[in-house]
């Protein structure tokens, strides 16, 4: 934690004094953890094993490591992770992925994560919607669907987050742990962009709140745990996926920079990255 504070210093201040003795401690080991939304499905470059895990070397993560001088950066993060795959190996296309916490060696000094959107089932949530939501273009037809359901999936993938945020403390005791919300899909408000993003204005509505509320579970699960957690989805509103290619950091439904549907593009990751240095920052500076 130490060394991580004193980079964001050095970041912050520009200060030759304080730059010479983070050269002396620079930050040694960092770990990315996580789901799609930090391994950047599709966007090139894709390298790392199992192949299957479609992690980038754009990733919000990579941007992480490099604003802050990591000696040695581990990405184990793998699109499709849900909880259950930070202590069990993960079956991906061409691979298994071994379980995610077997990178951490209690040696860390960061430790970053999104998880949660796939304990929800957010990739059936977007092709259910792109499905039933188009049949009633004036109403809510996938809200309908799903009635209090998501409601009580995000109630119990906050408790499995709020139990892996545990397991992580416990197992890189001297790390500064970040676990990263989910960046703004749609737009945050209005009816959104029917029919070029499929969803009519009720569904849209109602998957904007999905959102939010999955990510204040995130954040009141971070705060229960004492790790910190980096809100992605204010810095990202207005660059959703209804927006204007070169605008939109999250591409559609088909998308037109290579990334995976309902995903942030390089821009996305690029904004996602910057969100997690400035917030370890500020929480430097109240430290």
């Amino acid at each position: 934690m130490r060394r991580v504070a004193l980079v964001l210093a050095v970041l912050l201040t520009g200060s030759a004094l304080v730059a010479g003795v983070a050269q002396a401690d620079t930050p040694g080991r960092y770990v990315a953890l996580g789901d799609s939304y930090s391994a950047g499905p599709l966007i090139p470059p894709q390298g790392g094993l199992p192949p299957g895990c479609l992690r980038s070397g754009q990733n919000f993560p990579s941007v992480v490591a490099a604003g802050i001088g990591a000696a040695e950066f581990v990405d184990v993060s793998c699109s499709g992770a849900t909880t259950d795959d930070f202590t069990a190996p993960q079956n991906v296309v061409l691979g298994q992925a071994p379980p995610q916490f077997d990178a951490l060696t209690g040696d860390e000094d960061l430790v970053t994560l999104t998880i949660g959107g796939n304990d929800i089932g957010f990739a059936d949530i977007i092709a259910r919607c792109a499905l039933t939501s188009p049949l009633n273009p004036l109403g809510a037809g996938c809200k309908d669907s799903y009635g209090t359901t998501l409601d009580e999936r995000i109630a119990v993938a906050g408790e499995k987050v709020g139990t892996a945020l545990a397991a992580i403390v416990a197992r890189a005791p001297h790390a500064t742990v970040a676990l990263v919300g989910y960046p703004a899909l749609l737009p945050d408000e209005g009816p959104g962009c029917f029919p070029v993003v499929p969803f009519s204005p009720g569904d849209v509505a109602w998957l904007r709140g999905v959102e939010k509320s999955l990510n204040a579970t995130l954040e009141a699960q971070a705060e229960a745990a004492g790790v910190t957690f980096v809100d992605t989805y204010t810095p990202t509103i207005g660059h959703d996926m209804c927006q204007v290619p070169g605008v939109k950091w999250i591409e559609g439904l088909l998308p037109t920079a290579p990334a995976a549907p309902a995903h942030p593009n390089a821009q996305g990751m690029r904004a996602m990255g910057t969100a997690v240095l400035d917030t370890l920052t500020r929480a430097h500076l109240s430290a």
